[in-house]
């Protein structure tokens, strides 16, 4: 038995209201409804782990998540958290499709190891920075109330504003004109989730062409499965086209990049776990992709989590993680200082960072 020995484990729900309904072109969330697992070493150490899941994205759901940590609770005890890739591999041959969970587990046992070590979790994944800045998304919602956010935001100091769009054409359109005139300055990231077809996607462009809007990136435009009409939309425009619900795994990583259909692939923990994701962001890099980082519904710990991958790895030319808690809501403490809209590292902290309040 070595310090870093798992000796007890705890799983707890999380459930905070939203203050604003978050509405994505496939679904409206309107509560964090998350799940929390502690693992407690030999040594004494806890590691912190979230899984957040979006049903309309990946499938899974608070209950699910629950269920599928909770049955992997007498299997963790007695392992070594340094040997997380063989648990993060043993644990995908059972729970294939639970990714949320197991991105959980991975956390927590990374967050305790890199704790035992004593060495923050951007460092062990590499130190290429320590700040990085986020873009802040304004969902899907009136023009009217679109300009309103645009110009808070702006006058916060962020740079990038992302909006979701892919339900309604012509609202669409209109939402970009009023984030345009609230902040004129900012630069624009769309993000359709799926929500239109290839022709539609290419004519939306179009239509933003025509008044004067180029965005920075259009993520997800069509279907997941849809590869050639996602490679039609990139074919018919010169905005780079980001791939996100097509990612989950390596192997889908590599489809996109034979199918030449993206020019970024957008990495999510709560889609691919973290050490999925550094396989993903190691073929993105192989094929001369960019590379995006996002997030779904997380706390400050799953947040925290990513914000230490993008700077471990260094090289995401895109941030979108904002956050979705108020710090007065948010049930945890600590991580990655975040002064809108920078995220600030600390030498000084192990692991994620992040404690319980």
């Amino acid at each position: 038995m070595t310090p870093t020995t798992i000796k007890e484990v705890f799983i707890e729900t999380i459930n905070i209201p939203l203050d604003a309904p978050f509405t994505i072109a496939t679904g409206v969330k309107y509560e964090m409804e998350n799940v929390l697992i502690i693992v407690r070493l030999e040594n004494g150490i806890e590691g912190y782990g979230e899984a957040a899941p979006l049903e309309p994205v990946n499938g899974e759901n608070q209950a699910t998540a629950l269920a599928t940590l909770n049955s992997c609770k007498n299997f963790l005890i007695g392992k070594d958290a340094a040997e997380f890739r063989q648990i993060s591999k043993h644990l995908k041959s059972v729970y294939g499709v639970q990714v949320t969970a197991r991105s959980a587990i991975e956390m927590a046992l990374i967050d305790a190891f890199t704790k035992s070590l004593n060495t923050p979790l951007y460092t062990f994944l590499g130190k290429a920075e320590n700040q990085i800045e986020t873009d802040y998304t304004i969902d899907i919602v009136s023009a009217e109330t679109a300009r309103i956010n645009a110009t808070k935001l702006a006058r916060k100091g962020y740079n990038t504003l992302k909006t979701k769009v892919g339900k309604n054409l012509v609202e669409d359109i209109d939402r970009l004109l009023a984030i345009k005139e609230g902040a004129p300055n900012c630069r624009l990231m769309l993000d359709a989730n799926q929500g239109y077809s290839p022709a539609d996607a290419v004519h939306f462009l179009e239509e933003l062409e025509k008044n004067n809007i180029r965005p920075e990136l259009f993520e997800q435009p069509v279907r997941k499965d849809d590869l050639r009409g996602m490679k039609f939309v990139k074919d018919h425009t010169s905005v780079p086209i980001a791939a996100d619900e097509s990612v989950f795994t390596s192997a889908d990583a590599i489809k996109v990049v034979q199918a030449g259909c993206a020019d970024l692939i957008n990495i999510k923990l709560m889609k691919s776990g973290i050490v999925e994701a550094l396989d993903i962001a190691a073929i993105a890099r192989s094929a001369n992709m960019e590379l995006m980082i996002g997030c779904m519904i997380e706390s400050r710990l799953g947040l925290g989590c990513a914000v230490h991958l993008a700077a471990g790895l260094g090289g995401f030319r895109f941030i979108d993680l904002d956050p979705h808690l108020e710090p007065a809501q948010d049930p945890f403490i600590g991580g990655p200082e975040f002064t809108e809209p920078v995220y600030s590292l600390s030498d000084e902290i192990p692991g994620i960072g992040v404690a319980k309040k």
